[in-house]
């Protein structure tokens, strides 16, 4: 059988494979249509659809339109005002930027497309049927700006077409994408029309309390209420934002939007960075919700590598990655109970008033510190015979976590100002919880919980201060890895000293590990060796080693907390909930529960009906 001959393809056949690519469905072109909008610098986008965008999209916006000898090229493949040579491609600050996208529309339904310039006395329009790639161009009547009509969607790829979901479904994924441009473009305003019915209204926001609003209108009021805002900028990075509270978790990672100069993405970088800021705060299984915002220089930036523009490339991976995992690392060690409570509204009609049965609670008695190296010296398992954690013990032998000398009154202050964040202990519940009353009003305290975060952190910082000991092995282990494992190992031995391990090349595909962290000692060091690695070549930096400790840290500090059903005295509870409010990350024990909740004046005036 002889070969097929070579030829080329037809515009209208290029124009729909091409289509495959960036239409994918009725959101596809919405995305498209509204990134050409904003590049147009319009400050006011209208969507109209009818049947899930299938019969009916009408993008209509305010911007600067495109000139009449412009329009022939509009439909075209290839064809933008955008760049013009390689350098523009390097530095990409627009949103779309291929010129693809018009032309594939227009491939895969009937499209009219009307504009007109400030400049211009009057709009011109151009149409095209899937069919008919000739575009012929009319006078029109239009306000300055433009207007894309697109009907019929897939209605000459019948296959492409029995692809597409419900109405509803189809008219979801584009709320999706609406709601993700208008998170990016706060001067903007936008609406959404669905079957001649308003949906969606987002006014222009100018203000720090007009974007915080909008974001409350995309995000929910509850997300902006257990949020918490970030701005740091370093290294020619700068990140902004609201990233949750782990507190406030969901059960699915759909209320993460990442935007990197303005340009909404998903990069596994940027979500591993994310998921280690949060790795012993957030209870298992859940993920956290935020809005980012990351600008860098766009030569920095690769937007260049998927059709959807959804992923990208940084020139410095690792540079970005450690930027972003410190600056939520830090953005959540900070937040402290204070901070929680300044989004707590009172009842204005409610006060808080000290009974006179709390008059001389608290006592002055003392009992043994429930923290002490005896108290982690009967810890059952391996940890027990670890060296490293037996220095870790020492240096935490003076510290008493719950000291009794801290000042507390004998009665309950009159003014709301006069209270501590947290309180003051009124008393204990089943030996579980500690109950506190504060401005706000009634403070539940999970005691294990809290204790447990306290004496982690305190742990926590004393192996940091002691740094990585390391020990060599007696006989070294030899460990089979694929080549390029091995030129990784060669490559970042630096990295891997850095973190206790000294591994050596024995071979193109074998390594040999002679030295590793004491804490470590009885883990897999094969194992840890190949997570290792990976991560390095993956992000370029590894926290495999710290995780490992700071888990075994983590089970010393459950084992070594109070107990449900230990007694504890007033000022002890009061000297709790004082480390508490100094303590990073103190709303979370190590596995990700709160260890407080604020039942305020207001909730139980609802509960019991005062007031109606």
């Amino acid at each position: 059988m002889l070969p097929a001959r070579i030829q080329l393809l037809s515009q209208r056949l290029s124009n729909q494979i091409a289509a495959g690519e960036v239409v994918e469905r009725p959101a596809s072109v919405v995305k498209e249509l509204l990134e050409n909008s904003l590049d147009a610098q319009a400050d006011r986008i209208d969507i109209e659809l009818e049947q899930g965008g299938i019969k009916l999209i009408r993008v209509r916006d305010n911007g600067i339109g495109v000139d009449k000898i412009d329009l022939p090229l509009a439909l075209s493949r290839h064809a933008t005002s955008k760049i013009s040579t390689l350098e523009d491609l390097e530095s990409i600050s627009s949103l779309g930027f291929r010129g693809e996208a018009l032309a594939s529309i227009s491939s895969v339904s009937r499209l009219s497309f009307i504009s007109r310039t400030p400049s211009a006395d009057v709009a011109w329009q151009v149409e095209s049927e899937g069919r008919a790639m000739s575009a012929t161009i009319t006078p029109a009547a239009h306000p300055p700006g433009t207007c894309v009509v697109v009907r019929d969607l897939f209605f000459n790829t019948p296959a492409r077409r029995k692809f597409l979901r419900t109405e509803q479904t189809e008219f979801q994924r584009i709320e999706d994408i609406v709601k993700r441009l208008a998170l990016s473009c706060y001067p903007v305003s936008f609406s959404v029309q669905h079957n001649q019915r308003v949906i969606h209204r987002y006014e222009k926001a100018t203000t720090d309390a007009e974007k915080q609003r909008r974001v409350a209108q995309v995000c929910g009021p509850a997300f902006v209420e257990n949020s918490v805002y970030i701005a740091l900028e370093n290294a020619g990075l700068k990140i902004w934002g609201w990233v949750s509270q782990p507190t406030f978790s969901r059960s699915q990672a759909d209320l993460q939007y990442f935007y990197v100069n303005g340009r909404v993405i998903r990069d596994k970088l940027v979500s591993h960075a994310i998921k280690q800021a949060y790795r012993d705060v957030l209870f298992h299984g859940r993920h956290p919700a935020f809005v980012l915002y990351l600008e860098l220089d766009p030569t920095l930036v690769d937007v260049n590598v998927h059709p959807t523009k959804h992923e990208v490339r940084f020139r410095d991976g690792r540079l970005v990655h450690d930027f972003l995992f410190s600056a939520l690392h830090r953005a959540l060690a900070q937040v402290r109970p204070q901070d929680r409570l300044e989004n707590t509204t009172q009842n204005p009609g409610s006060t808080i008033v000290a009974s006179s049965s709390t008059t001389g609670v608290f006592g002055d008695q003392q009992r043994m510190p429930l923290y002490s190296p005896g108290n982690l010296s009967s810890l059952g398992g391996k940890t027990n015979f670890n060296p490293a954690l037996g220095q870790i013990r020492n240096q935490m032998a003076g510290y008493d976590i719950f000291r009794t000398d801290s000042c507390v009154p004998t009665t309950l202050p009159e003014s709301p100002s006069d209270f501590p964040p947290l309180g003051y202990a009124l008393a204990q519940l089943h030996g579980i919880y500690i109950l506190a009353q504060n401005a706000q009003g009634l403070i539940v305290v999970d005691m294990h919980a809290a204790h447990e975060r306290i004496t982690y952190e305190h742990m926590k910082t004393a192996a940091a201060t002691d740094g990585i000991k390391v020990q060599p092995l007696l006989v070294p282990l030899t460990v089979a890895v694929s080549e390029g494992e091995a030129d990784c190992a060669e490559d970042f031995s630096e990295q891997l000293v850095k973190l206790g391990l000294i591994v050596d090349r024995l071979g193109p595909e074998m390594l040999s590990i002679r030295q590793i962290p004491v804490i470590l000692k009885n883990a897999d060091a094969e194992q840890l060796l190949r997570d290792v690695i990976s991560d390095l070549v993956e992000h370029g930096s590894s926290d495999r080693i710290e995780a490992k400790r700071d888990e075994l840290l983590s089970t010393m500090a459950c084992h070594g907390s109070v107990r449900a059903n230990r007694q504890l005295t007033i000022p002890e509870m009061n000297a709790l909930l004082r480390d508490m409010e100094n303590t990073e990350r103190g709303g979370q024990c190590n596995h990700g529960r709160p260890t407080w909740v604020l039942l305020s004046v207001a909730d139980l005036d609802k509960m019991f009906l005062r007031g109606q």
